[in-house]
């Protein structure tokens, strides 16, 4: 089998509907519920990586590949997670739309063979459109641990449907489905009711659908599937533990701060490393320039400021984003980030916003570009701009570095291990306080300018699952973590031309660097810190990971992005500046409050198309960092002045 593989993202309804194709070209329609596989069966088939994962709504939009089978080529069609075609959502909308008006010659639906009974509405209603169906139940090496016995051929041939086992993530079963596939695709269809007509009833009567295709699936689950009592007796006892009031919360912190404890641990010596290699080699890039005569203003702007911010930002991000976002990657695997959505999602229902939204928050801790993305996954217009909006108030990975140093420079000079845990803890309360102030913000949103009752979503818990390593490897160093460091490495390098520029052009006897942090001063002690600080945060926009090292360019007054030898003497550069363990806390508070970096917001732009919004996504943030931080100040003076 030859592969061949283009990825196409289709969001106009030309592109969903009208797909061309040649007389040896067939399309074929991938559907089935969220979190069964279905994007593992696509990228098999397609040679494409689309990225999979433990949870549900990973497809927002449809995906196409391509694939070879014997003398014929085949147009694959990742469409959105349903759950019914009885659409309730935008995803489902997309799916509903494609099988009822779609130039498609077979439909493949993927089932969890853990779960199929869950599946089974979607086939019904997918049969009722077409009689070119295939049911491919998938992750049946799941099945097979959980002691699950599938009778095939008689939920074949009680269903009328041709049905393949498969175990897509290693390719078992996928060649018995590329040949249902080629017979299915060949063979005439004979419609058993009119496409459009079938979803203009009337709600009364879908409900009694819906009631009608779950008898009926739990009846084939009892005639054609066996369980194991005793496996699934042991998920239930773990899902009772850590979905319970009383332990999911903080079990959930508990994991939480592990995670920030390992990732700020093992960054440390992997970020020197790297930080030496890239430093070092700026010396002998300034030579080879010095050899070409480039003269010293253009070789400046070039290496001290391009190159040196680059070299920073990939030192500081690289380490710790590459032990984060696999950590991360590895609870998605498991299935227990839906256990988070569902401890929380009670917390985002009073506060006026959408259980999904927890999951978006997640993904903002490895990058808020991201996790506004990942908003797609909420249905709602209005819910899913106030998760868009608010997801800028819990810290991205950009924003940990700053934390850390602050937190060991100021509160971790006990000398004993205790030294170690404290940034971890700043890290998890700065995690939960951007959590209470997106809560907060969220409520008065949904009590202002997004007014509204918040939605009910299905959430389901998928079944734990031994985690792929391979796969967790490829997803959070390729598509996460190389995928935000090369979007912070865009906006850095220019970033850090302009900021040297301001920091070796002089007016009278003051660069420009100093004047504005001059001018900026009264506004920056009102709120617990100082003008130098302000303008280190504002020539941070392009990226969080600099803020320190312009700080300290500025106040030690040098030509270039400045780093420190150790937390000590960063501690005493401080010190000498003015500083107290307020200006840290406040600085910290800042950081996390403050508005969102520029590729966050242009993201924002992108997603919602309204530069109202973002400028909503860029004031509200920065609003609540002030306002925290001047009561902060005001209350340290009320109480030590």
């Amino acid at each position: 089998m030859g592969l061949t593989a283009q990825s196409v993202r289709m969001e106009s309804l030309r592109d969903i509907y009208e797909i061309e194709k040649n007389e040896t070209q067939y399309v074929v329609a991938l559907a089935g519920n969220p979190n069964t596989g279905k994007s593992t069966v696509f990228n098999y088939l397609t040679g494409l990586n689309q990225h999979t994962g433990n949870w549900p709504g990973k497809t927002v939009v449809s995906a196409r590949g391509q694939f070879k089978y014997k003398k014929n080529e085949y147009i694959m069609v990742d469409l959105p997670g349903s759950y019914s075609l009885f659409t309730a959502s935008k995803d489902e909308e997309v799916t509903r739309d494609f099988l009822c008006y779609g130039n498609f010659d077979a439909v493949v639906v993927v089932a969890d063979a853990t779960c199929i009974e869950r599946n089974l509405n979607l086939v019904f209603q997918v049969s009722e459109l077409t009689s070119k169906l295939i049911l491919c139940i998938n992750l049946i090496d799941e099945a097979k641990k959980k002691n699950i016995e599938i009778d095939k051929e008689g939920l074949e041939k009680e269903l009328k449907i041709p049905i393949v086992l498969t175990s897509a993530r290693n390719g078992y079963g996928m060649n018995e489905l590329k040949n249902l596939i080629e017979k299915t695709s060949q063979k005439d269809d004979k419609e058993a009711a009119e496409k459009s007509l079938y979803f203009k009833q009337d709600e009364k009567l879908r409900e009694k659908i819906s009631e009608d295709n779950y008898n009926y699936a739990n009846e084939l689950k009892q005639k054609y599937i066996k369980e194991d009592i005793k496996k699934l007796n042991r998920d239930k006892r773990i899902d009772d533990i850590i979905t319970s009031k009383k332990f999911g919360i903080p079990i959930m912190l508990f994991l939480l701060g592990i995670i920030f404890w390992i990732t700020i641990q093992g960054a440390n010596l992997p970020s020197q490393v790297l930080s030496d290699i890239l430093f070092g080699f700026q010396y002998k890039l300034n030579d080879i320039f010095i050899g070409f005569g480039v003269n010293d203003f253009l070789r400046g702007i070039l290496i001290d400021g391009m190159y040196r911010s680059l070299a920073w930002v990939v030192s500081v991000m690289l380490p710790p984003m590459a032990i984060f976002f696999p950590l991360f990657t590895l609870f998605e695997d498991l299935g227990y980030l839906p256990r988070v959505a569902f401890n929380l999602d009670h917390m985002f229902k009073k506060a006026g916003a959408h259980g999904k939204m927890c999951l978006t928050m997640c993904m903002g801790f490895g990058c808020n570009a991201a996790g506004v993305i990942g908003c797609r996954i909420i249905d709602s217009p209005r819910e899913r701009l106030i998760a868009i909006i608010t997801n800028n108030l819990v810290p991205c990975n950009g924003r940990f570095p700053l934390i850390i140093v602050l937190s060991a420079a100021f509160f971790a000079f006990t000398g004993t291990f205790i030294d170690g845990i404290i940034p971890a803890l700043f890290i998890t309360l700065m995690v939960l306080l951007g959590v209470f102030s997106t809560l907060t913000v969220s409520y008065l949103l949904s009590k202002t300018l997004l007014k509204g009752i918040p939605s009910t979503f299905t959430l389901e818990l998928p079944p734990y699952r031994a985690p792929q390593v391979g796969r967790i490897i490829y997803t959070s160093l390729i598509d996460r973590t190389i995928f935000v460091l090369s979007r912070a490495a865009v906006v850095a390098a220019p970033a850090g031309a302009i900021i040297w520029l301001l920091a070796n052009i002089y007016v009278k006897d003051f660069s420009i660097l100093n004047h504005m942090a001059n001018f900026l001063d009264p506004l920056g002690r009102a709120i617990g810190m100082d003008g130098f600080i302000l303008i280190a945060f504002i020539a941070g926009f392009p990226a969080n990971e600099i803020v320190i090292p312009v700080l300290l360019m500025a106040y030690m007054s040098k030509g270039a992005l400045t780093d420190f030898e150790s937390i000590n003497s960063l501690r005493q550069i401080l010190i000498s500046n003015g500083w107290t363990a307020l200006t840290a806390i406040n600085m910290m508070l800042f950081s996390l409050l403050h508005w969102p970096c520029s590729t966050t917001l242009l993201t924002i732009k992108k997603e919602t198309g309204s530069l109202k919004w973002t400028l909503a996504a860029f004031i509200i943030p920065t609003g609540i960092a002030f306002l925290v931080c001047f009561v902060t100040a005001s209350v340290y003076r009320l109480i030590w002045q």
